[in-house]
């Protein structure tokens, strides 16, 4: 608490004596002046986003731009730049990579590589990567290594580089030696806690699995699915041991809700089982609904789906790609009502109209406001990697 209490202090002193006070005191406007109803009704029909998804890719790439290495970055208002977070890169370098072939810019595809090729040159013996900022030093993590994998099956699609494919079954390799006989990760796990986001894992392990044409790390994945929907999730389609914490796993946040969800559903429409698919329907159902009723979404929910603290601008743009996903599953338009909503409801926080910096333009903060408590006055680079991605699915479901 007290701890807490002196960052708040810090970041709010700090903040007063610069020009990038602003962004706070937009967000001051907009909360408690226009109680947060700052988009106008119907909006989401009509409002074109191609330049925000621009603005947002390029803030991707000045978050490399600022790196002493070919890592990504995140920005904070008050002490700058982070080193690179290798978990991060790897899974931003598909989200470049698809925008450069949408749109023929080769920029993209280029600093995506340069980050692929940085996180070879990382990757531990084991066949991990390291948790955390790369400055951190910390040992191999089951989820960091993961999406790093994702990054490589990127590389590997585009150039058919063969170091890429060998790093991500490394990876893979590692991934199923460390894994429990119940099929969840506890060893090398986050807080060394098993915790049912890894089916965030499991979707890039069967992927790796059709590169390879190795059964063997599907078979691990449908472990920690099984476990996930078998003993994780309750009734009511919430899920326990989802928080990236111990001390509020009662109400985890939005984000790893959405990671869950999202690795259930890829997992379930790769694998065509339709026990994956409704586990994820059911909560994205459940939190499509809140969105629909109260017009955004809360940091936290826990098992009765009550919600508590600020939005966490990162969840709610990967609820929106999972809405779209199930749109495209289910036909249901209300999962595109959701989500053009969502998007729309992102591209206004994103569009801050002011002069701003290259540090900041384009880029999607922690929280809404600026101030709540998930990475508080700062932009993590993965918040604007899901708000490309939910963008760049709205687009091209507009032109189907």
């Amino acid at each position: 608490m007290l701890n807490s209490l002196y960052l708040y202090t810090k970041n709010i002193s700090s903040l007063a004596f610069r020009k990038e006070r602003n962004i706070a005191v937009l967000d001051v406007k907009r909360l408690y002046f226009q109680k947060g109803n700052f988009i106008k009704p119907g909006s989401h029909k009509k409002m074109d986003k191609s330049q925000a998804l621009d603005d947002a890719i390029r803030w991707l790439m000045i978050a490399q731009k600022n790196m002493s290495d070919d890592g990504m970055g995140s920005y904070h208002l008050v002490d700058g730049w982070s080193s690179s977070y290798p978990e991060t890169s790897g899974y931003i370098i598909p989200t470049l990579m698809v925008y450069g072939g949408l749109t023929g810019n080769d920029e993209s595809i280029q600093t995506a590589l340069k980050v692929a090729e940085w996180l070879l040159s990382i990757q531990k013996e084991s066949g991990g990567w390291q948790g955390g900022r790369v400055s951190e030093q910390k040992p191999e993590i089951v989820f960091n290594t993961g999406q790093v994998i994702r990054g490589m099956l990127a590389a590997y699609a585009h150039t058919q580089d063969d170091r890429f494919l060998k790093a991500a079954t490394k990876a893979g390799d590692w991934l199923c030696q460390v894994q429990s006989k119940q099929g969840y990760w506890k060893m090398h796990a986050l807080m060394e806690n098993e915790r049912v986001y890894d089916t965030y894992v499991d979707a890039p392990l069967l992927m790796l699995s059709d590169h390879t044409q190795d059964k063997k790390y599907a078979q691990h994945a449908i472990k920690n699915l099984d476990w996930v929907v078998d003993h994780k999730q309750h009734a009511n389609a919430w899920f326990e041991d989802c928080d990236n914490t111990i001390k509020h796993n009662d109400r985890p946040i939005l984000h790893t809700i959405a990671y869950t969800i999202d690795g259930l559903l890829d997992s379930g429409i790769h694998l065509g089982n339709d026990k994956y698919k409704q586990a994820a329907l059911q909560p994205a159902i459940r939190l499509r609904d809140i969105f629909i009723r109260d017009g955004k979404l809360h940091g936290r929910y826990d098992a009765n789906w009550a919600g508590s603290e600020y939005m966490i601008l990162t969840g709610c743009a990967q609820m929106s790609i999972i809405w779209q996903k199930l749109f495209v599953l289910t036909g249901d338009q209300q999962f595109f009502d959701a989500a053009l909503g969502m998007n729309t409801l992102l591209a206004n926080i994103q569009n801050r109209q002011l002069s701003g910096s290259d540090n900041t333009k384009g880029a999607i903060p922690g929280s809404f406001p600026i101030w709540g408590k998930y990475e508080p006055f700062a932009f993590p680079n993965w918040a604007t990697k899901y708000f490309a991605d939910a963008l760049i699915l709205e687009q091209n479901l507009k032109k189907s």
